[in-house]
């Protein structure tokens, strides 16, 4: 078991005001700032570890703060500080944090051991704060959206048998499905023979980390493991109302003052009489009624009530006025769920619905700082984070044979996430404290950003790859939702250590959980992100299935897919993502920590990385940035893990990239590999054009003298070409010389795998990427004529020449019926698209227009570079193949 490494600072006098002004005045304030003021302009050393994206985030929410505006779903308006997250120097977190209160922030958290410091700084401090010599980099805390995960709806009219030739319709999971199925595909990853041919081990004796929305303490499938004993073992608020977005958007939270102190038998508050719990001698009882609106709980009849919540300092006991008679001493004293694994219920179902708005709830009674204290109603809004713990862990779905990855693993729930979104703050908190407190195994994370700049060298990428060495506890992070675009994959999965995973997808899923054919085996769904990095890093590291039916909470919505014809009961839903396919691959390594664990085989979290990237099975029809080293496979893992995995040869990267943000590197222009998404003239390549690179190699661990590696191309397509060996010294720099020559317009990529003939398993491997983009010019138009298969996306690249007013992207040439878009990527590898880039936008015959013109869309001053045009063809489409005319053209 892990034990605490969190060490928190002595809070200042200025914080308990502060808290006191959250409670009384609806504000918050940390220290004045001039009325008129922005932050001041960044020096170029603050500018480099806080980066573009958070700098802007500062100056948005200062001009708030004056502004004392209310953002869309905040409960408060913005203080005028910002919670800035920073990774040190090993050993000089407590010179930082001497360094900060000198500024006059408030430190809030410290964790020595992985040289973490988080902190509510002044506007005016922000430079000062982040040019300190010790610290490494800097990000600001900020609301981050979850992803859709549905499958979206149909078109007007569409038959729900429209994409099937026979026009069958898939059967519905129920309790005769057995484990071995299409709609919770574990078996793509071998996990089901797995477990057939070694019953124990099916995740006992693990235990995995869900860090999410939270996980329903009720739910049937979440109640035991495959031993009889209790899976959810804890359940936790990361959040923290002391971090600038929980001030702002958790509701969960009731903050407790000194005008919350209460007592005598009864007291009055918001021109209430309640009658207060027993309490006995000098305990101090506190009373913080919470007035809640229709989406505070599931029943609908409990908008406007005024909720009584009641607190007792010494224990942590919680009472809750669940039948809302304005009475304590009837309703039962609760817990945090780790001391008796206790739940409250709130709300009466309603019989006429298929929901059950019985709700329940956890409670924490939790010390913030100095005399302030909050209790948190831990009562879950979204279902995302149930439908994760499912796939990782379920057993005996429907009642049946059903089961997700890892049956007989537990679990811990840490919630950071919540209707409005996540704080990245509350990320980085509950992922230290589930690695640190609560005796995981492995965590699983399904939530994330989508900076420009995704080069992996993000505070909270440094600190994932920290906290996985001194914990060794791995994690598994969801690749981001932003594909079929290059360089789409987001943060913090993009982190060297943490294992990042796309979605991956069958014949078979797509027919049972859509109710759609298509027309190959496997591949990989168009919205899982791509790589590489912004540095040419290696990411997405493997796939997983990221399509399931899985379990949700029975008081929320249910979901499945109209084309399937089935409807699935409450308690469980369809969702896809890369939210989806990360709990598959964290269920998948549980299941090789449960092996080991019981056959005395040593998995660090590096020989774990390395047996499954060794072993993970590489599909050769889908391109290298969309897998990286493939679809994750634990009957193989198994077999090279038990066996002993040697991870002390170690080689490093060092490769040319070329890309608009390149210059922002760490090393200007220098990566982990081969990266060459300039437009050409600008550094990039043209099309038919030979260039030869030279990428270093540097071999740092292992045996000395010379070592003989062999060299090899994964998914190339006859672009690159490299030595088929090399010899490297220890600590020798040693050059090898790869060359490319794109024979086609658009992405080339591929996988170069590094391995010593004489160790088993692959040392190193990296991703080579040339984009060869067609040139455009004023007055003449580029023009393709294509065709992209249901479910699947074309992708072409154009250069965008400096000075451009205006691009111009117009696709015809459609079948009747046809469900076909264009999706426009900037240079930058983020969507240049107005509407958002889910599964309902911008589809020919389906989509609304108004929204999104299908056809012909105008993208004004566009940043000059290598834009990449999507062609993708909907589920929905009642083609198979889709034959399409594209045309792009400027305007300067």
């Amino acid at each position: 078991m892990n034990t605490p490494r969190s060490h928190r600072t002595k809070p200042s006098v200025r914080t308990m005001a502060t808290l006191a002004a959250v409670v009384a005045a609806g504000s918050m304030s940390l220290t004045a700032i001039p009325a008129q003021a922005d932050p001041a302009p960044a020096a170029t050393a603050a500018a480099d570890k806080l980066g573009s994206h958070d700098r802007s985030l500062v100056t948005r929410y200062a001009q708030q703060s004056r502004a004392r505006s209310l953002p869309a779903g905040a409960e408060r308006a913005v203080p005028d500080f910002v919670t800035l997250m920073l990774a040190v120097r090993d050993g000089r977190a407590e010179e930082v944090r001497e360094a900060l209160t000198e500024l006059g922030a408030e430190v809030t958290r410290t964790d020595a051991e992985i040289g973490y410091v988080k902190a509510n700084v002044p506007f005016a401090a922000v430079d000062k704060a982040v040019a300190l010599d010790d610290v490494l980099r800097a990000d600001v805390d900020e609301l981050l959206k979850l992803e859709d995960t549905g499958a979206g709806g149909s078109a007007a009219g569409t038959a729900a048998q429209a994409a099937s030739a026979s026009g069958e319709l898939p059967a519905a999971p129920s309790a005769k499905t057995g484990d071995d199925n299409p709609y919770m595909p574990t078996r793509d990853t071998g996990s089901v023979r797995f477990k057939e041919k070694n019953p124990s081990f099916d995740g006992r004796g693990v235990t995995i980390g869900i860090m999410d929305t939270g996980v329903d303490p009720t739910h049937p499938a979440l109640a035991e493991t495959t031993t009889g004993e209790r899976k959810l073992v804890d359940t936790k608020t990361a959040t923290d109302p002391t971090n600038l977005i929980d001030l702002l958007f958790d509701r969960s939270w009731s903050l407790l003052t000194d005008s919350h102190k209460v007592s005598g038998p009864t007291a009055e508050k918001n021109g209430i009489t309640w009658t207060l719990p027993a309490s006995e001698g000098e305990e101090q009882l506190y009373l913080a009624p919470r007035l809640l609106t229709e989406t505070s709980f599931a029943d609908p009849t409990l908008d406007g009530v005024r909720l009584g919540i009641a607190g007792r300092a010494s224990d942590g006991a919680v009472w809750v006025d669940t039948d809302l008679d304005h009475v304590f001493s009837d309703d039962e004293l609760i817990k945090a769920y780790d001391v008796d694994h206790e739940i409250g219920y709130i709300g009466t179902d309603d019989p006429d619905t298929p929901q059950d708005e019985r709700q329940p709830f956890t409670v924490e009674f939790k010390k913030l700082r100095g005399n302030f204290s909050g209790i948190n109603i831990n009562a879950l809004d979204v279902d995302h984070g149930t439908h994760v713990a499912g796939i990782t862990a379920a057993n005996g779905m429907f009642g049946g044979r059903m089961d997700g990855q890892a049956p007989g693993a537990k679990l811990v729930s840490m919630r950071a996430c919540h209707a409005n979104g996540c704080s990245s703050a509350a990320l980085n908190d509950g992922m230290i404290d589930l690695a640190t407190k609560y005796g995981v195994d492995v965590i699983n994370m399904s939530i994330g950003s989508s900076p420009a700049l995704n080069d992996g060298q993000s505070a909270q990428a440094l600190l994932y790859n920290r906290l996985i060495d001194e914990t060794g506890v791995q994690m598994f992070i969801s690749a981001g939702n932003s594909g079929a675009g290059t360089n789409t994959v987001g943060d913090p999965n993009i982190a060297d250590k943490v294992v990042s995973v796309g979605a991956s997808v069958t014949r078979e899923t797509w027919w049972s959980n859509y109710g759609s054919e298509v027309d190959f085996k496997d591949g990989v769904f168009p919205f899982s992100s791509r790589g590489p990095r912004e540095d040419g890093g290696l990411k997405p590291d493997i796939t997983a299935p990221g399509s399931a039916v899985s379990t949700t909470p029975r008081w929320m919505p249910n979901a499945s897919v109209a084309e399937t014809g089935y409807a699935l009961p409450s308690g469980y839903s369809h969702m896809n993502g890369t939210s989806m396919a990360a709990p598959q691959a964290t269920g998948a390594a549980a299941l090789l920590l449960s092996a080991a664990k019981q056959s005395g085989v040593s998995a660090t979290p590096a020989e774990l990385r390395k047996a499954v990237y060794t072993t993970a099975d590489y599909n050769n029809k889908v391109d290298a940035v969309a897998q990286g080293h493939g679809l994750f496979d634990v009957e193989q893992a198994w077999k090279f893990l038990s066996k002993g995995v040697a991870t002390g040869e170690q080689v490093t990267v060092s490769a040319p990239v070329c890309t608009v943000l390149s210059g922002q590197l760490a090393t200007p222009n220098t990566g982990t590999g081969l990266f060459n998404s300039c437009a050409p003239g600008s550094g990039g390549q043209g099309v038919g054009e030979s260039r030869t690179y030279d990428v270093t190699l540097t071999r740092t661990g292992g045996k000395d003298g010379a070592q003989t590696f062999e060299l090899g191309l994964k998914g190339d397509d006859d672009t690159f070409s490299v030595p088929e060996r090399v010899v490297l010294e220890k600590d020798v720099p040693t050059v090898v010389q790869v060359t490319a020559k794109p024979a086609t317009q658009g992405v080339h990529s591929a996988v170069l795998n590094i391995d010593n003939e004489d160790v088993r398993g692959l040392e190193q491997a990296t991703l080579l990427v040339v984009e060869a983009a067609a040139e455009l010019t004023a007055g003449t138009t580029w023009s393709a004529d294509g065709r992209t298969d249901r479910n699947e996306a074309v992708r072409y690249t154009v250069a965008v020449p400096a000075g451009t007013k205006a691009l111009t992207v117009n696709l015809s040439g459609l079948a009747d019926g046809s469900h076909t878009r264009f999706w426009a990527y900037t240079p930058e590898g983020v969507s240049g698209e107005r509407a958002g880039s889910g599964s309902l936008n911008c589809y020919s015959n389906f989509s609304d227009a108004a929204v999104c013109d299908p056809g012909t869309r105008t993208f004004t001053n566009p940043k000059a570079g290598v834009w990449e045009i999507v062609v993708e063809s909907r589920r929905t489409s009642p083609l198979l193949h889709n034959p399409f005319h594209l045309e792009a053209s400027v305007t300067q």
